[in-house]
């Protein structure tokens, strides 16, 4: 005779909430239901280490599903451990409080009144999702005791379910779902292998649909098979059913740990940073496996963002299938699989850069910005990370280097301690930089900074080693004891003083408030008349620029003007001025001088006034020449 039974208030709600949710991923009650048979079948995989005594000895342990599109239902059927009555009720009749009002919570929250994949699994209300597709549910089972009796459940998702003797003659439990009119796409065989080989394909028993006597499901995940054992094709064929690019990945890592958190992961690194239009990993997020259950197909709690470009799958013994952000024990779990994947791949890419220059200088190209940003946002990583950093400077115009190579070729100069930087739009512009002919001329290496993200490096990269690093426009710079300097043969003396004064007086007056000061540079002697430096405590050029992209009324504050006592321009200036200091070259040409600074800073002056005074110089220069 059959009992009735009140599903607890919490449960009332839930079922309520299931069936009358707006869902559109309704297939995970299948990944349910697979994932509650694998685990009665590995409690009767143990129990049969060491208990022969049981039900059914010898039957297979697998799971079998049965479509019946005539009646409308399907069977999921399993040879595990089965159920008593006491377990009927305690496993299909009450859950944990906490568990579905944090269901409840996430759900009413979501602003659309859609129930994801992802929150059916976290939270261990995954049996109920059968509601979502059928009208009915009858569970026969059979512990695996041998004087256990067969019992049979039922319910319609309404409030109540019912127990009663049933007739289950083989072990294990089988679940009937009479599934609802708009869920009979779920009796389709291709529908079904589908689920299964996206949520359950790595389930280490086979799951064989209908009469097929060839399993569904792949059994074993790639990531847990030896390395030694897995060939360059199976990572590639893997990668390319995970993503559907077609170009190979630049590397893989594929490694597993048992301590401080078990886990297996095959991860790639992909050969471009832009998704191709075929690709199906549209989203940053790693595949989460538990116990090789998918749990969440986009995981982006398993990187830092800096690492979003990396594709892969991690599998962890250690969680829970209802894996729960609400819960410390799953925190806990999920920041130790972090720290440890993390850690992983930033070992990987500086063996990779030790070991294959060229094939890091490939990465490099690619994913370049994305390690600079772990620079800035990361500062538990920042030592592994300064090491993955790599520049062109001015002794490795074509070639990658690396801060330890810079500091390692420092040895070279005598009495230099740090490392120096130039700010540039561009490699190029970078190169022809004012501020580097005093390094030039010392055989002294800068590196050049040429990304917008540079600008927010420098905040984070205030030394290498113990070597502090410095921008070459810092006015406070001294490098007059640093190496030994070679001064061009063809360079000029430099200008008397009192002619100097004069120049330098012309260009304070002309210049007027667009400038901090102007004075005579210590260091300049090579093919720049002038620079720009920043006053102490001024905001780098790159800075600068992003702000005047966000406000374009942002004014650059002024800088100092240094002018080169030995360049010819200055010496012509100084002869044109003492001739005629009303002449109008003299402005023009201290104009344009100025402007020529402003453009190798980086900055841009009125290109319509520019214009005009360089055709002023060109007909000063040509009319000159006529004569």
């Amino acid at each position: 005779m059959a009992e009735s039974f009140t599903f607890q208030a919490e449960i009332r709600q839930l079922l309520y909430t299931l069936v009358h949710s707006l869902y559109t991923e309704r297939e995970i009650f299948l990944r349910e239901l697979i994932s509650n048979a694998s685990d009665a079948l590995n409690r009767m995989q143990f129990e049969l280490l060491t208990n022969r005594d049981v039900r059914d000895v010898d039957a297979q342990l697998a799971i079998e599903i049965e479509a019946d599109e005539e009646a409308g239902t399907l069977t999921i059927r399993d040879t595990g451990v089965g159920m008593n009555r006491q377990e009927l009720i305690e496993n299909l009749g009450t859950i944990s409080k906490s568990g579905v009002r944090a269901f409840l919570e996430k759900a009413k929250s979501s602003n659309d009144g859609h129930i994801s994949t992802d929150l059916i699994g976290q939270f261990g209300v995954g049996f109920y999702s059968i509601f979502m597709v059928a009208d009915e549910v009858i569970v026969h089972t059979l512990a695996y005791q041998p004087d256990s009796e067969p019992y049979r459940w039922i319910s319609r998702g309404e409030e109540s379910y019912e127990i009663e003797p049933g007739d289950k003659e083989v072990r294990g439990t089988e679940v009937i779902l009479k599934l609802k009119d708009d869920a009979k796409e779920f009796l389709k065989d291709y529908t079904l292998r589908k689920i299964i080989q996206t949520h359950s394909n790595y389930i280490a028993f086979p799951i064989y649909i209908g009469e097929s006597e060839e399993p569904a499901n792949a059994r074993q995940a790639i990531w847990r098979r030896p390395a030694s054992e897995v060939t360059d094709e199976d990572y590639n064929n893997f990668y390319r059913a995970l993503t559907m690019e077609f170009e190979e990945p630049l590397a893989h890592i594929h490694t597993s740990a048992d301590a401080p958190v078990q886990y297996y992961a095959l991860l790639y690194l992909p050969a471009k940073a832009e998704r191709s239009m075929f690709t199906l990993r549209k989203e940053p997020g790693l595949q989460l496996y538990a116990r090789k259950v998918l749990i969440q197909d986009y995981c982006t709690d398993l990187l830092p963002e800096y690492l979003y470009f990396v594709h892969g799958a991690v599998d962890s013994e250690d969680l829970p299938l209802n894996v729960s952000r609400e819960t410390v024990q799953a925190n806990k779990i999920m920041m130790g699989l972090k720290k440890a994947i993390t850690g992983r791949i930033l070992r990987h890419l500086s063996d990779l850069a030790k070991n294959d220059a060229e094939k890091y200088a490939a990465f490099w190209a690619e994913f370049g910005p994305f390690i600079k940003q772990g620079m800035i946002a990361d500062p538990d990583n920042r030592d592994r990370l300064q090491g993955l950093l790599r520049f062109y400077s001015t002794r490795s115009e074509d070639t990658l280097t690396s801060l330890q190579e810079v500091v390692e070729r420092m040895q070279e100069v005598e009495n230099q301690q740090e490392v120096y930087y130039v700010l540039g739009d561009s490699k190029s512009v970078a190169s022809h930089s004012p501020h580097l002919d005093p390094f030039r001329e010392r055989g002294i290496e800068v590196l050049y900074f040429t990304e917008t993200v540079d600008s927010f490096l420098i905040n984070s990269l205030f030394e290498f080693n113990g070597h502090k690093l410095r921008n070459v426009d810092d006015e406070s710079l001294d490098l007059s004891e640093i190496g030994s300097a070679q001064t061009p043969e063809d360079t000029n003396e430099a200008l008397e003083s009192d002619s100097l004064e004069n120049v330098r007086t012309h260009f304070a007056e002309i210049l007027g408030e667009r400038v901090q000061s102007v004075r005579i540079s210590k260091v300049l002697s090579g093919s720049n008349p002038a620079r720009l430096v920043s006053p102490e405590g001024a905001i780098d050029r790159h800075t600068q620029r992003v702000y005047r992209m966000l406000d374009r009324d942002y004014e650059v504050p002024r800088k100092i003007l240094e002018l080169n006592p030995r360049h010819t321009l200055m010496h012509n200036l100084a002869n044109l001025i003492e001739a005629d200091a009303q002449n109008p070259l003299v402005e023009v040409t201290v104009e344009q001088i100025y402007e020529n600074a402003l453009l190798l800073d980086g900055l841009h002056p009125n290109p319509a006034e520019m214009v005009s005074r360089i055709q002023a110089l060109m007909e000063a220069a040509t009319g000159r020449h006529s004569d």
